[in-house]
């Protein structure tokens, strides 16, 4: 259902304001003159009789109340800012399950709500920059990830070590070697996976500097990564027109060194703002349900680095 959420907001905002426009134009003109007829044949026409004369049909008026609003709500969730909610852990210690983020939709192209078909070009994701996307291997679903890979980049990942030779621009000296992403240890974090305490990293990333975890006990599972032709195991060229994308919680993420390149039609926003947060830990055992919050965050809600 959330998958048609905007067609369907498309096609409910069109027939309503359909609705209201043809009262407006032809039916409305028509009520008015019977009014005006009524009134010039009966002097004592009470207000009763003259109010069922221009009353609007039931489902005129519920167009006329419910177009505006639908409408305010397409033009913001298509062109400006959408909510999403954050349903896993990959994204630790950046985002929690339980953050409400708001994903700016104009960042990267301003795309038409019904096929997503792109209509203005605002700009291009940047190395560091959380996105929203559609997974390509089922773009019913959103997945959120970090924008690592440019288009052209060649990503290097061994040993949970991150290494990247950039994309050589017209005019500059191009990279030889790859380069190790820059980061620095902040100790064993509060979050505990299998058993064992994640590793806290604070990661440079491009302009963008941002903090990781790493799980000492998990392997690489290297068997598992995406092998582009002729590429070593872990090594990744990142196509034209595509992004290489990871979650911040490096052993927790089903992301491109899985299943390969987040292609830009597949890009739906930049998310750039926790508008609020909510703690769920209740157990199954509970009276109330495990999806009714426990408490709110409030010291979470702010821009997303």
């Amino acid at each position: 259902m959330a998958a048609y959420f905007s067609q369907i907001l498309v096609i409910v905002t069109l027939v309503s304001g359909l609705i209201w426009l043809f009262d407006v134009l032809f039916q409305a003109p028509k009520r008015k003159a019977a009014l005006a007829t009524a009134q010039a044949s009966n002097v004592n026409l009470t207000d009763e009789v003259a109010e069922s004369i221009t009353k609007e049909p039931y489902i005129v008026e519920t167009a006329h109340s419910i177009f505006p609003v639908i409408a305010f709500v397409l033009v913001l969730r298509s062109f400006l800012y959408e909510p999403f909610q954050i349903p896993s852990g990959s994204m630790m210690p950046t985002l929690l399950v339980g953050d409400f983020i708001l994903v700016e939709k104009f960042s990267y192209g301003i795309r038409e709500p019904m096929w997503r078909n792109k209509i203005i070009e605002t700009g291009k994701p940047e190395r560091g920059d959380i996105v929203v996307f559609k997974y390509p291997l089922d773009p019913k679903i959103d997945y959120i990830k970090r924008v690592v890979g440019l288009p052209g980049d060649k990503v290097f990942y061994q040993n949970k070590e991150l290494f990247i030779q950039r994309a050589c621009a017209e005019g500059e000296v191009c990279q030889s070697v790859p380069s190790k992403v820059e980061r620095v240890s902040l100790g064993d974090s509060e979050f505990v996976q299998d058993g064992s305490r994640l590793k806290h990293f604070n990661e440079q990333l491009g302009n963008v500097g941002h903090e990781i975890l790493i799980n000492p006990a998990r392997p690489d599972m290297r068997s598992m990564f995406y092998r582009g032709e002729n590429l070593q195991v872990g090594e990744f060229v990142v196509p034209e027109g595509q992004y290489f994308v990871m979650g911040d919680n490096r052993d927790n993420s089903t992301d491109s060194r899985f299943w390969g390149f987040v292609p830009e039609d597949n890009l739906v926003g930049k998310a750039v703002a926790i508008w609020i947060s909510f703690e769920f830990d209740r157990k199954p055992s509970d009276t109330l349900p495990t999806w009714v919050p426990t408490g709110v965050r409030f010291e979470r809600v702010g821009g997303i680095k």
